[in-house]
């Protein structure tokens, strides 16, 4: 059974076969839910602590 991943920005779950996988120079895999968690990491180089909405996807997932 595949493994399911967590998103590098926003840490939702990613159903196994959706999400995209980014590869860094250093070989190191980043792994995002949606294109909006992907632009705002690696195009836009947003911190995810910083952004609201990210802390309610975090806190929701907590509870």
């Amino acid at each position: 059974m595949p493994k399911s991943r967590t998103c590098s920005f926003c840490g939702g779950s990613i159903e196994p076969g959706t999400g995209l996988m980014y590869v860094l120079r250093n070989g190191q895999i980043l792994w995002f839910c949606s294109s909006k968690c992907y632009k705002n990491f690696v195009k836009l180089r947003r911190k995810p602590d910083k952004l609201e909405w990210v802390r309610k996807v975090k806190k929701s997932l907590l509870d």
